[in-house]
């Protein structure tokens, strides 16, 4: 093997605890770092304790490897606490905290039963009739949070957001790293350990939460594919019935009034949510098919990435055929 970049060199002294009387030992760090490189995800060390790099890993996006044999040397030098850097991982983590000492939520948050993240997100999903997104790999932060681990969809370059979704939710994404399961943290703004609470593979991340953290420079530059060039990449057997339902359920969409335009983009995506579950119709296709009518008869771009989704996947549910 070789050693390129920080793993190579041994750590500074400075960087390895005196004590270890609040902080696991090195092989329970070493086993959950290698846990996590298991499922793919990018790791480097942070500091014993705390939630910054160790010193050397200044470019730690690059740094972060999934590389067994380097992670083994790293950790079994002293307990790091584990980064996970969420970009090179295809990683979208959602950040749902608890208030510190007399915080409290500001307007339009300040309801009744909203106290922590967790209730804003739950707040969000019943009011854009979603399902609470929590069927997904999950991790206790140190303050009694949570982190929500979600594929990111691959072609939006999410970044990282503070408070956009709402109070007390951050992102991580392209950009950014987590603190991962395994860890534990003893700082003055809170001590704890970061424990896996629900070991389940990690869930795409919703298409409305995607839209909902897609930049707008990204949104407004996104470029519509033609059902032209979509359809020219069908082949198969089932190419003609395939072709004349897309045509069909664009045009439907093309020819939506005011006011019935967002009714009818779901009923075209849930037409063609039941094609995608034959395995007739690849989903990006269908997708892109019905965002291109949507741009083109004005729909948001976040609007119709909302209403395609709901559609595909209640669609999904009930699968179609050739007949």
């Amino acid at each position: 093997m070789t050693e390129a970049g920080p793993f190579a060199a041994d750590p500074p002294l400075t960087s390895v605890p005196s004590t270890e009387t609040k902080i696991p030992n090195v092989h329970r760090t070493l086993a959950h770092a290698l846990a996590a490189a298991a499922r793919g995800w990018h790791v480097f060390p942070l500091l014993p304790g705390g939630k910054r790099p160790l010193r050397g890993f200044t470019n730690w996006e690059r740094a972060a490897t999934t590389d067994p044999d380097l992670i083994r040397r790293c950790w079994s030098r002293a307990p790091y606490n584990i980064g996970i850097a969420c970009g090179p991982s295809g990683l979208v983590v959602v950040d749902l905290d608890t208030p510190k000492t007399d915080e409290r939520p500001l307007p339009p948050w300040d309801r009744p039963g909203v106290n922590e993240g967790a209730d804003v997100l739950a707040l969000i999903c019943l009011e854009a009739g979603q399902p609470l997104p929590f069927n997904t790999f999950t991790v206790r932060t140190r303050r009694n949070g949570a982190h929500l681990y979600f594929t990111a969809p691959a072609e939006l370059p999410l970044g990282n957001t503070t408070g956009r979704l709402g109070w007390l939710i951050d992102t991580r994404a392209q950009g950014g790293y987590v603190v991962g399961p395994g860890s534990f943290v003893d700082l003055p703004d809170g001590v704890g350990s970061y424990d896996v609470i629900h070991n389940g593979p990690t869930a795409s991340l919703p298409a409305w939460l995607a839209a909902s953290l897609t930049p707008r420079e990204v949104e407004n530059t996104r470029r519509p594919v033609s059902a032209r060039e979509m359809l020219a990449r069908l082949g198969g057997r089932s190419t003609g019935y395939v072709y004349a339902a897309l045509r069909s359920e664009v045009q439907h969409v093309l020819e939506a009034v005011p006011g019935a335009r967002n009714h009818t983009l779901n009923a075209a995506a849930f037409a063609l949510g039941q094609l995608v579950a034959s395995e007739l119709l690849p989903s990006e296709l269908a997708e892109q098919a019905l965002m291109t009518a949507a741009q083109t008869i004005g729909l948001p771009w976040r609007e119709a990435a909302t209403t395609i989704r709901s559609g595909l996947t209640a669609g999904a549910l009930q699968p179609r055929g050739i007949a």
